[in-house]
């Protein structure tokens, strides 16, 4: 087994599901924290991340508008966002605990990322999302997959590890698992963090959120909550047009 596959299988489950849940992060008693900066040649070793095994048929149509609506999102979460994105999470998960929907559909200076617990079927956080510098300045007009285009990615994603990135801080892992929209996600070291340019006084000053290389950046306020809802399981669904 070569290193790349070695450590595929240690760290990420073969490019996409892990093996074991990390709560934790190493120090002397042996949790686990990822440091970034070791990290990041190993993953220049991986191939992209594989596409996900064959989608189920998943709810229809009645079944999510009837869950958007038994958890209470009009007016919070456009209804084609949480209909495209419960739909492919359902289709891949058994029992999806948390779903993130950024809907980029709507401008940077809108809350416009939704986390909502799929269980107790509660939206439990509303905030700012930015959007990559390839996409747009107020919307995210373009999307993704490509190296070098500092883009945003479309598609679902299940959140990984948290991590340490020598740049940003506390960060999460995000792993594309759609062919073609986000499969590069790792290797294009798209992650989400923490930004100084994802807040209100950044708005006022600017018109708009600051813009990242691609990733889907929180306030530096947020992503503690991030890291609580989504770390090692949920699922962040980038909707578009």
């Amino acid at each position: 087994m070569n290193l790349a596959v070695r450590f595929a299988t240690l760290c990420f489950g073969a490019g996409l599901e892990p093996q074991r849940r990390y709560t934790g992060r190493w120090n002397l008693q042996g949790r686990m924290k990822l440091n970034w900066a070791l990290l990041l040649p190993l993953l220049w070793l991986l191939p992209a991340a594989a596409p996900a095994p064959a989608p189920s048929a998943g709810p229809s149509v009645d079944e999510v508008r009837e869950l958007y609506t038994e958890i209470g999102l009009e007016g919070c979460v456009a209804e084609s966002a949480f209909s495209k994105g419960f739909s492919s999470v359902a289709r891949r998960a058994a029992r999806p605990k948390v779903l993130a929907i950024a809907d980029m559909t709507l401008p940077s200076t809108a809350k416009r990322l939704s986390i909502i617990d799929l269980e107790k079927k509660e939206l439990l956080l509303t905030t700012y999302v930015a959007h990559g510098q390839g996409s747009g300045e107020l919307l995210c007009t373009s999307f993704s997959n490509r190296h070098g285009s500092h883009a945003t990615s479309k598609g679902l994603y299940r959140v990984g590890a948290e991590i340490i990135s020598p740049k940003h801080g506390a960060a999460l892992l995000l792993h594309g698992l759609d062919a073609n929209l986000n499969c590069q996600a790792l290797a294009r070291e798209v992650i989400m963090h923490g930004a100084d340019y994802v807040s209100e006084a950044f708005i006022a000053e600017h018109g708009r959120l600051g813009r990242s290389w691609g990733c889907p950046a929180v306030s530096r306020t947020d992503m503690p909550r991030m890291i609580e809802l989504l770390a090692d399981g949920g699922y962040l669904y980038v909707h578009g047009r």
